[in-house]
C-alpha cells in the first residue's frame, strides 16, 4: 500500500464541491475567501524497534500550506514529539486561511525522525469555505 490519504470507495462519500482533487490531494479554492481546513493523519511507523536510534528529540509535524509555500503566515501546523515505543500515532491540525480564487491547499508530513511512515486509511483532509 502507499503511503498517501486513503482513498473513499466512492467518490462522492466525501467529495462536495468542486474544489477537491483526490489525485493530486489538493484542495483548490474556488472563491476568494477564508477557509477552515482541518487534516488528521493515522500514521504507522515501519522500522522494527530494534533498529530505531535514540529518537530523543524526534519530531513530526504536519502542515497544511498555500501554494506548496510552508512560510510563516501561510501554513496551519502541528507537532508531536516520537517516543521510540510507539508504532502508531495520530496527530491532527486545524485552523483557518485566507486563499485567492485558484490558490491551493494541501497536508504535508515533515518527518524528522528518518523513521519510515505509513498513512493509515481513516485519515482525512477537509476545507470548508467561511466567508468572503
Amino acid at each position: 500500500s502507499s503511503p498517501s490519504l486513503c482513498q473513499p470507495e466512492r467518490e462522492e462519500m466525501f467529495h462536495r464541491g468542486p474544489g477537491l482533487n483526490l489525485t493530486s490531494g489538493q484542495y483548490t479554492a474556488p472563491f476568494a475567501g477564508f477557509y477552515t481546513f482541518s487534516s488528521t493523519l493515522h500514521i504507522a511507523r515501519r522500522e522494527p524497534r530494534r533498529k530505531r536510534q535514540g529518537c530523543r528529540g524526534s519530531r513530526l509535524r504536519v502542515l497544511i500550506c498555500v501554494q506548496s509555500c510552508c512560510q510563516h503566515n501561510s501554513h496551519l501546523e502541528s507537532v508531536s514529539q516520537l517516543e521510540s515505543s510507539g508504532d502508531l500515532f495520530t496527530i491532527s491540525v486545524t485552523g483557518t486561511l485566507y486563499l485567492q480564487a485558484g490558490q491551493y491547499a494541501s497536508v504535508f508530513v515533515d518527518n524528522t525522525a528518518g523513521s519510515p511512515l505509513t498513512i493509515q486509511s481513516g485519515s482525512d483532509f477537509s476545507a470548508v469555505l467561511l466567508g468572503v
